[in-house]
């Protein structure tokens, strides 16, 4: 079921139509020993040059890493490298797949940043060892893809939520869709503060989902109404400067999220998810939050 949808008048299935795919059960993170914000390549960085207290970033990122054990999961963790400091950002260097037959797959992100495309290639050495088949998008000039910071799976279904329009082309959804044989729902983002679908969208599980409204043109947030049931949406404050929406829901009911997100975790409490907080703040100077810092795998 390959296509590209960029229309809600486009969408002719139901989600129980979708292929089903498992819920990973492992979480890949990188070591922060080398994280700073060194360089500004989106707003949040602005004025935090040098102002990272890396030792409070590293109890942030440790504190994460247990929260992920507690809930069962199984940690994989690779070396930061130095002279990469937005590496510890794992969410971005790929996008990873797994087949109806089992199949491992992965596709390798095209960095929008010059200082981050030296990335990949140690995510990419990860998924190898891991016994990943090895994909790269055909993208040229300036082209470019960074992985699950605009390309969602939707929760247990063989669909994808992808953006473009600041990190991401929109051709590159073309070519995912029919390498893995997937619908793909298109978004583009109007705000350079949203600039990844993460910092907007998180999904929470198959019919519920968080966002933040004003990141999307009215066609987009047709879509997204038109496939889930339940929209809860963060106020402008936790958005912007708390990243409510950079949550996690990796299971369908346990919502990792930054603390402090009031309105947003109230709502999330109503609608039956538990909620668990955790301190980003070192990392938000760098654009990020909880989903950044993580990548979920099979």
């Amino acid at each position: 079921m390959s296509r590209v949808i960029t229309s809600a008048d486009q969408i002719t299935f139901n989600r129980s139509d979708l292929q089903p795919m498992p819920v990973p059960g492992k979480v890949m993170m990188v070591k922060p020993t080398f994280f700073d914000v060194e360089y500004v390549i989106n707003p949040h960085m602005k004025n935090q040059v040098g102002r990272v207290d890396t030792m409070q970033a590293e109890n942030e990122w440790e504190h994460l890493r247990d929260g992920y054990k507690e809930l069962g999961y199984s940690v994989q963790i690779v070396d930061g490298v130095e002279g990469y400091p937005d590496m510890v950002f794992s969410a971005n260097q790929s996008l990873p797949y797994i087949a109806p037959d089992g199949g491992k797959e992965v596709v390798m992100s095209v960095m929008n940043s010059s200082q981050r495309k030296g990335e990949v290639p140690y995510i990419e050495e990860f998924y190898k060892q891991e016994g990943y088949t090895i994909h790269h998008a055909n993208l040229t000039g300036d082209e470019s893809f960074e992985g699950m910071g605009d390309a969602l799976w939707h929760f247990k279904r063989g669909l994808l939520w992808g953006a473009y329009g600041f990190r991401s082309s929109l051709k590159v959804y073309e070519q995912i869709s029919d390498l893995f044989d997937v619908p793909v729902i298109a978004l583009e983002l109007q705000s350079d503060t949203f600039y990844h679908l993460d910092t907007c969208l998180c999904i929470l599980n198959e019919d519920t989902a968080l966002i933040y409204s004003d990141a999307f043109n009215a066609e987009g947030l047709e879509l997204i109404h038109a496939v889930f049931d339940t929209v809860i949406e963060a106020t402008s404050y936790e958005a912007e400067t708390l990243f409510a929406v950079n949550a996690v829901c990796p299971d369908g009911k346990n919502v990792l999220i930054q603390q402090g997100c009031t309105d947003v975790n109230q709502k999330l409490r109503d609608a039956g998810f538990y909620v668990h907080e955790y301190s980003t703040y070192e990392f938000i100077k760098s654009g990020g939050s909880v989903f950044c810092l993580k990548m979920l795998l099979w």
